[in-house]
């Protein structure tokens, strides 16, 4: 939990507050921060900054509505400078716009986030068990059986897929679609291959 000493407050006792969004890493909007409202925001789960304008401690979304509630904060490498992770509700920006870094009419209502950058964390745990090779672990029992192993059960969980959706299980398929993820991953990590080369290949095709 970071503590207000362990912030290197500005002369003005204020720090820059970024929020970024949980779902999918965007950056919804900056603002300042003091004591007083890092205190509330840990204190609440939601997040308040200090209105230069008004004087006072404002919890964002006090009018709106529009309410960002705190997943995680950090401290960046100078303590000058935190980062709150939020699930937002609503538009983060008084014109409406998700971010206040969207250009004005871009987008009147939130872009609905899928969340893909959540897949960063499962690519990072995948790596530490390749690396730790933890007992008991169902990522290294696959890892173990190599190649074969993994490719396998990439094959059969792309089966899973298919009947699922041929099934129309929507439940069914988001189970199955989730089994096929994670075990591609596994299957990238133990030949070396990052997702960002995938992506890539996506990128070029998308451009071409």
């Amino acid at each position: 939990m970071i503590k207000p000493t362990d912030i290197a407050w500005a002369e003005s006792g204020l720090v820059p507050a970024i929020v970024q969004d949980a779902r999918d890493g965007r950056v919804l909007m900056l603002a300042w921060v003091d004591a007083e409202a890092l205190a509330a925001t840990l204190s609440t789960g939601e997040v308040h900054f200090h209105s230069r304008s008004r004087g006072r401690l404002w919890r964002k979304g006090e009018e709106s509505g529009n309410v960002l509630r705190l997943r995680a904060v950090s401290l960046d490498c100078d303590a000058d400078a935190l980062l709150f992770t939020v699930d937002p509700a609503g538009p983060t920006c008084h014109r409406g716009t998700r971010s206040c870094f969207d250009e004005l009419g871009w987008s009147e209502v939130p872009l609905p986030a899928q969340g893909f950058a959540w897949l960063e964390t499962l690519w990072s745990t995948l790596q530490r068990r390749a690396g730790e090779r933890p007992e008991g672990s169902y990522t290294v029992k696959l890892l173990d059986g190599g190649v074969d192993a993994v490719a396998r059960k990439v094959t059969e969980e792309a089966t899973e897929v298919l009947l699922a959706a041929k099934n129309d299980d929507r439940a069914g398929l988001a189970g199955e679609v989730a089994d096929l993820l994670y075990h591609t991953l596994v299957l990238l990590v133990e030949r070396g291959v990052p997702p960002s080369e995938s992506l890539q290949v996506l990128r070029d095709r998308h451009s071409a």
